[in-house]
């Protein structure tokens, strides 16, 4: 079922703060007087001169190379049809966005109010000089074809049409390896087309270009079948007319091999499915409805191999696999257009992509243990971090082996690792994090759900499907606020632990916490007195297995809600303290701090404790640590207790886990400039390292940084996240956004996912 959004998040999403979802940043300095005086006059004189010189320059000295347009008419937007340039634009910007964050491309969206063939290409060829690529978008057929076909002929840049070409070059690779799978050829296939718009007839021709025969085609339009017979077809259609004598789709689809659908829901019935030949491969692309549901169409044929447009179902036939990267080959080797070839490339990468073994991190982030080739994975997923240097590589090759390159590429090797790190991992990670909670979402105690900001945040994890929400509080108050922000939860869960409604629970709760506390200052009737407290009730539904993490405090201090998780949960078999790390999230890569929040001033066995903490976090999210343990002097260079302190703390880490990457004591600075480390401390286990990971000597510089971090630099922080406890409580910094206590949750539920399974494994054992 598709995931229900709330009309005001959407609104207030793209209105709040700086309205829209982008901004133009600049890549150079400009802090003072001389700055400006080389950004714009005089200093920006002499690259123009250099450029009128020799008109390629402008790769060189603008940002024209890595600059594409996200062009669009508004006559064909989503599934929303003609509703006009600016109701587009929100479109538009979000095509902006995934062009940056999946491939680092720059965007500028241009709407143009016109439906005129000759006046839109007249426009968009006028700007030829600002961009290195034009992605036509949501235009509606048949001028979207005329527009394409014309600027391509026109433009000396690459000119694609992704609401044609995305789906085609997809679907393509999963029909190749769907056809694999079913040891059929292409040529001999009977393939199903319901749709003969603008990326069914790319499909199509794709499909041909492919080896698919037009003659083993049954395509089918609003107006029913495209026979021979027709005289309303265009010449691209007339091509892929059967001689057929169907008449509808039930007849068409007897004895089918393939059935791509990209239409409307629900028009392919079981028995539809029943009547395909063996082993049917049926693609049902329609949004947000396929032409038949995953579960119908595996109920029908035990023996079919499914694909939606769907990121809840097996096989998700999704544009983001295809156009990032497309164009970023394409603009790599300053390709005049990206043509047959380049789309065949990203085709076969994309196939042969799925046959490789999986990385941990894509498992990871769809909750499986072990994704193969196979029925169930036939495409790559959106989240594969290789998609970025498998795919335009590819296409970059094939544009220099075809003669559309200008800028060939001499070291492919030099190119894949300049494609690794264009992208922080920082994106990477989180998108992660969030699709393997959304994998198996846990139910999630809020202690403080008495605050607007944390109702809004279950709202958003009830929503987005990341966690159960347990809100605790007066009801009264919370419904009454929740009515007054237009905040709505499904099936929401409210418990309030003064009510009458819980005396018995508390009772229940009470008489278990004074089992642990009985000779620690506490008796019976403080231990029951004490569950009305919302952090000591919520921590005893952890504690019972009636909540899987809890969430608290936004509005208390930090003593004040780890001391009910260590009296009621405790620290996991093994640990002998708790210590608090940040994530914070730079261009670099996602940075882990510790400890920032809980050891005022740690011994160097206590350092090397919490360190040895910080490695089995960052391992959980398939990241290996390695390991700065900062000071204000590198390797002996003061002899004073502090910094012997972390290089003390350094040996007994290397004692107990020599595997480790991990180096100290070393000022902060040091740890992240390579060439000067090499070329002053060459014994240094960091040598060519990318430090993730920081250790530091005391609370207060841990905290201070990334304070600084965050508040001064600009950076996300997610945390603090406790480490060392036996089950999921995390708690909120004062003033957390709305954003960062989602962040949380995430975490809390990929903790719970951690540690309920290794909790089964130990009873599993123990049996």
């Amino acid at each position: 079922m598709a995931k229900k959004l709330n009309k005001q998040d959407a609104l207030d999403y793209h209105a709040k703060g700086r309205p829209g979802k982008i901004e133009v940043i600049p890549t150079k300095d400009t802090k003072t007087q001389w700055d400006l005086s080389l950004a714009y006059s005089p200093g920006v004189a002499e690259p123009c001169k250099e450029i009128a010189r020799d008109v390629e320059n402008v790769y060189k000295y603008t940002a024209k190379g890595n600059l594409v347009a996200v062009i669009s008419n508004g006559t064909a937007v989503l599934g929303l049809g003609d509703i006009g340039p600016e109701a587009g634009k929100p479109v538009m910007e979000g095509k902006g966005v995934l062009f940056k964050i999946f491939a680092d491309i720059d965007v500028f969206d241009i709407e143009l109010n016109t439906k005129d063939v000759d006046e839109f290409v007249r426009v968009v060829k006028a700007m030829e000089p600002t961009f290195g690529g034009i992605n036509l978008e949501d235009i509606k057929s048949p001028e979207c074809f005329a527009i394409e076909d014309r600027l391509k002929k026109e433009l000396k840049i690459p000119v694609m049409h992704d609401d044609q070409h995305g789906t085609a070059i997809i679907s393509s690779a999963a029909l190749l390896n769907a056809l694999e799978l079913v040891k059929k050829k292409i040529d001999k296939v009977k393939i199903v087309v319901n749709g003969a718009g603008a990326a069914a007839m790319a499909c199509v021709r794709l499909y041909a270009s492919l080896g698919a025969k037009p003659e083993n085609f049954i395509m089918f339009d609003k107006d029913g079948v495209l026979n021979k017979q027709r005289t309303d077809l265009d010449e691209m259609k007339q091509v892929f007319a059967t001689s057929a004598r169907v008449t509808n789709l039930t007849e068409a689809l007897k004895g089918a091999d393939v059935f791509v659908g990209l239409s409307i829901g629900n028009v392919v019935t079981e028995d539809m499915v029943k009547s395909m030949a063996k082993n049917p491969i049926v693609f049902a692309m329609a949004n947000p409805d396929p032409e038949i549901s995953y579960e119908a169409a595996t109920a029908a044929r035990k023996d079919v191999i499914m694909a939606t447009g769907r990121s809840d179902y097996p096989n998700q036939v999704n544009n983001v696999l295809g156009f990032p990267y497309i164009f970023r080959g394409a603009l790599d080797v300053r390709a005049t257009q990206i043509n047959e070839a380049m789309k065949l490339a990203a085709v076969h990468a994309l196939a042969d992509l799925a046959k490789s073994p999986v990385p941990d991190i894509v498992n990871l982030a769809y909750n499986e243990r072990n994704i193969v080739f196979g029925p169930h994975y036939i495409i790559p997923k959106p989240l594969d971090p290789r998609l970025l240097s498998t795919v335009a590589p590819a296409v970059a090759k094939a544009a220099m082996e075809s003669g559309v390159a200008t800028a060939p590429i001499t070291d492919w090797e030099a190119y894949e690792a300049e494609l690794n790190n264009r992208l922080g991992l920082d994106n990477q990670l989180f998108r992660v994090i969030g699709s393997k909670a959304r994998k198996d979402p846990r139910r999630v105690v809020f202690a403080e759900a008495d605050n607007l900001k944390i109702l809004k945040a279950a709202q958003v994890v009830a929503e987005e499907s990341i966690a159960i929400p347990i809100l605790l509080g007066s009801e009264k108050r919370i419904r009454q606020m929740m009515e007054e922000n237009s905040i709505e939860i499904d099936d929401v869960i409210i418990i309030d632990p003064k009510s009458d409604e819980m005396a018995d629970k508390r009772h229940h709760f009470g008489e278990l916490f004074f089992r642990k506390r009985q000779r620690k200052g506490l008796n019976l009737y403080e231990a029951k007195k004490i569950m009305r407290e919302r952090n000591y009730f919520g921590c005893m539904m952890v504690e019972t297995g009636e909540a899987d993490a809890l969430i608290s405090g936004l509005t208390r201090k930090y003593p004040d809600t780890i001391r009910p998780a260590l009296q009621v949960i405790g620290m996991e078999d093994g640990a002998k303290r708790v210590a608090g790390m940040y994530i914070i999230q730079t261009k670099r890569g996602p940075l882990f701090l510790a400890d920032t929040t809980v050891n005022l001033n740690p011994t160097a066995e206590e350092l090397a404790e919490i360190t040895l903490m910080v490695a089995k976090e960052v391992k959980q999210f398939n990241m290996t640590p390695r390991i700065a343990m900062v000071s204000y002097s590198n390797f002996g260079s003061s002899q004073t207790p502090e910094a012997q302190l972390m290089s003390r703390a350094r040996e007994i880490v290397k004692q107990k886990d020599p595997t480790l990457t991990v180096d100290g004591e070393i000022q902060a600075a040091m740890a992240f400039n390579k060439p000067v480390l090499k070329e002053n401390y060459p014994f240094s286990e960091l040598i060519g390292e990318d430090v993730n990971t920081l250790i530091f000597p005391n609370l207060a510089a841990g905290n201070v940084a990334y304070n600084l971090l965050q508040g001064v630099a600009g950076f996300d922080a997610i945390g603090p996240i406790l480490l060392g406890m036996k089950k999921p409580v995390h708690i909120l910094q004062l003033g957390s956004t709305v954003r960062q206590i989602v962040n949380m949750v995430l975490i809390a539920v990929v903790d719970a996912q951690t540690k309920c399974c290794k909790v089964a494994e130990a009873n599993g054992k123990k049996k």
